[in-house]
């Protein structure tokens, strides 16, 4: 009999990397909010100005998670790692 191997978890993503891509968003959303209500910039021109404040943030948060999510972990001795 064989016994069944699930495919393994994947690596958790960290506090600080949620945290991270959270407050870029939160940055970016307003940031674009004040850029629109100052200018009449059209960054995604296919979408409504209302939904384009909420959808173009979304390109910073994404590269703010994978990079986050990509760097190399430092362990840290005082936590009793070896």
């Amino acid at each position: 009999m064989t016994q069944y191997n699930p495919a393994p978890a994947s690596a958790p993503v960290e506090t600080k990397v949620k945290a991270a891509s959270i407050a870029t968003y939160l940055g970016s959303l307003a940031l674009l909010a004040i850029l629109n209500g100052v200018a009449d910039a059209n960054l995604i021109s296919g979408l409504p100005d209302v939904v384009e404040v909420f959808v173009a943030p979304l390109v910073p948060t994404a590269i703010a998670f994978v990079a986050g999510y990509v760097a190399k972990h430092t362990p840290r001795r005082d936590l009793g790692q070896p």
